[in-house]
């Protein structure tokens, strides 16, 4: 078997395994917040953030709820990393958002944070704070989910098939996971532009 056809495999595997009715949980939970007005922050760091970039677009046009990423603001990020630290970045941002009980946080993450082996503790630090103000908590995490899986609402967690494989497969995951959230009927607010050009 050749590289590709492991990793494809094990992406079946994934499939295969996964929890459908987390998703179905997920989407419930979102069509709350958006019918409370509430907005939505995407978290996470590396690859994650990156796909929370994409999400932040796309539950925005397509899902009609307002959205925001803390890595999207490079000047302020670095600025908050520079001056109070890393654990810090999200919470600080969060505070001056004035999160509140209708908001949410979305993570994606590998490892979901972990704060005794110092991995993601602005995930951690930023959950903390959520929890205190009521708001709700989702995610799509790889491994065993660390704070996030513990503290959330609704997690998703990425079914580990290859220890080897991990990052990508919970990173691509992700993108898997939002996009059929933002195609959910619970969810979908405006037509996309290939389905609607073809009809």
């Amino acid at each position: 078997m050749s590289y590709a056809q492991q990793h494809l495999k094990e992406a079946a595997d994934i499939i295969s395994r996964i929890d459908a009715g987390a998703i179905e949980d997920m989407a419930t939970l979102l069509a709350r917040v958006k019918a409370d007005s509430g907005r939505l922050f995407f978290l996470g760091v590396g690859g994650s953030a990156g796909n929370c970039s994409h999400a932040v677009n796309d539950f925005r046009k397509i899902a009609g709820i307002e959205c925001y990423a803390p890595t999207d603001n490079v000047s302020e990020l670095t600025a908050r990393t520079n001056d109070e630290g890393w654990a810090s970045v999200f919470v600080e941002w969060l505070k001056v958002s004035r999160l509140r009980p209708s908001d949410a946080l979305f993570i994606f993450s590998v490892g979901g944070g972990n704060l005794e082996k110092n991995i993601s503790p602005n995930l951690v630090e930023a959950i903390k704070f959520a929890k205190s103000v009521g708001a709700r908590i989702t995610g799509v995490v790889g491994r065993d989910g660390g704070y996030t899986a513990q503290m959330a609402d609704v997690c998703l967690i990425v079914p580990t098939v290859n220890p080897d494989t991990v990052t990508p497969h919970s990173e691509a995951f992700q993108a898997v996971v939002w996009h059929l959230l933002v195609s959910h009927p619970k969810l979908k607010a405006s037509q996309t532009k290939w389905e609607s050009a073809t009809r």
